[in-house]
């Protein structure tokens, strides 16, 4: 009878501890906070409550590429963190059984014998996977608990508290990823009000020359610029540029791009020079891996020549009355990566029946649910077909086909052309 008794009452303890901790950690969690606070409040409750040295609380990616890696990683700041190796390993053992693992000696433990860097001052490990609808998500660990080894009421409570904590991680992962989404959307949307206030409002007209810019923008906003600038009566610059980046870091590097344009454009007659000393500016205010490529040419409009240089864009292509086809390779490398790069220009004289193409690699890099290209030779044939068109008829005829060719692929680019026809 006193036996009984006694089971009995340590039996009323241990569940009454365990609905203590339970509502430890219910009570402080609340519906807004991050992950990273909430899986910090486990591990520092389970490290209170059952007497280990340090915990750990690892999540798993949603990439099937690297099934180990984790999300994010909580340690008790009492000793140091757990050896890498040791940690990949446990993630790896957890991922392939799936279910508890208690080791009171991790020295003459088999399944670690492998793993000798660093494991000396581990001795002993207790771990148990979160699971969500039977899937794991991640596992909660303890390392070296303080007086005695571990048992299977510890193994017990801690799996109790995984059961418990696996939802409330769970739901905290999705609301950050959809606090993600919102934020994303609202970058995308100050990006797409940027991108579209720097573009021209219309097409410049000329009695014997006609001209006419296109954007067609992506889901995603992307970098593609395209501008005139009336230098004076006579002249009128045209540029066509395509900004590393999507979202509102493109939109403002294309924003600071125009300035510096527009400014140099003003008072440099020069083109190469003008590339030149935008490429210097460029260079010092971008941040590392960002670059522009770029094609900016002046249009004499009286005696019909066209000085240009390429900063590493795509060739545009000029097309004479007999379909003969020469691509603008002038120039020099992309803005923004060299300092001090010097860039090359060249004239050419533009006759009757002539047709300049300036187009983003979005058009020629559009892409169909066979994987095959759109390409040069692609547009080429449509150009040659169409020259009797005016620039705005071919222009939508292009953009119409590029968009037929995808097919049901999105369009993962923006779509941006300027033509110029004598």
């Amino acid at each position: 009878m006193q036996n009984n008794l006694e089971e009995e009452n340590l039996r009323l303890r241990r569940a009454v501890e365990e609905l203590s901790i339970l509502n430890e950690i219910t009570t402080a969690i609340s519906s807004t906070m991050k992950v990273e606070e909430i899986t910090k409040l486990i591990v520092s409750k389970c490290i209170q409550r059952i007497g280990v040295e340090q915990g750990a609380v690892t999540l798993l990616k949603e990439d099937q590429a690297e099934p180990l890696k984790t999300f994010v990683r909580v340690m008790d700041n009492k000793m140091d963190n757990v050896p890498y190796r040791l940690g990949l390993s446990l993630t790896g053992w957890m991922l392939k059984n799936q279910k508890p693992l208690l080791i009171n000696d991790l020295s003459t433990d088999q399944r670690f014998s492998g793993i000798s860097l660093g494991t000396e001052r581990i001795k002993s490990v207790l771990s148990v996977p979160l699971k969500v609808k039977n899937k794991m998500i991640g596992h909660v660990s303890l390392f070296n608990k303080k007086e005695k080894d571990f048992t299977e009421e510890d193994l017990r409570l801690l799996s109790i508290i995984a059961i418990q904590s696996a939802q409330t991680i769970e739901y905290a992962r999705l609301y950050e990823e959809e606090r993600k989404l919102v934020d994303l959307e609202k970058d995308l949307k100050v990006a797409s009000h940027i991108q579209q206030a720097l573009l021209p409002k219309g097409n410049p007209t000329f009695e014997d020359m006609e001209i006419f810019g296109q954007w067609i923008p992506a889901k995603q906003v992307g970098g593609d610029y395209y501008d005139f600038i009336q230098i004076d009566d006579s002249h009128l610059g045209v540029v066509i540029a395509d900004v590393s980046g999507k979202g509102t870091s493109a939109a403002l590097l294309m924003a600071n791009l125009q300035a510096c344009l527009r400014g140099q454009a003003m008072i440099n007659r020069s083109v190469k020079d003008t590339v030149t000393k935008i490429n210097f500016m460029l260079s010092r205010s971008t941040d590392m891996g960002k670059f522009i490529t770029l094609v900016y040419g002046i249009l004499n409009t009286k005696n019909k020549t066209l000085t240009y240089t390429n900063a590493g864009h795509n060739y545009p292509f000029l097309l004479d009355k007999d379909g003969n086809v020469k691509t603008l390779e002038s120039g020099g490398t992309v803005l923004g990566a060299f300092e001090n790069f010097g860039y090359e220009e060249e004239t050419l004289q533009l006759n009757p029946g002539d047709f300049l193409l300036m187009y983003t690699d979005g058009i020629t890099e559009a892409m169909n649910d066979k994987g095959d290209m759109f390409e040069e030779e692609r547009l080429l044939k449509i150009i040659k077909e169409n020259k009797h068109l005016s620039t705005q008829e071919l222009s939508q005829k292009i953009v119409d086909s590029v968009l037929s060719f995808q097919g049901s692929t999105p369009q993962s680019d923006d779509l941006t052309l300027v033509l110029l026809k004598v």
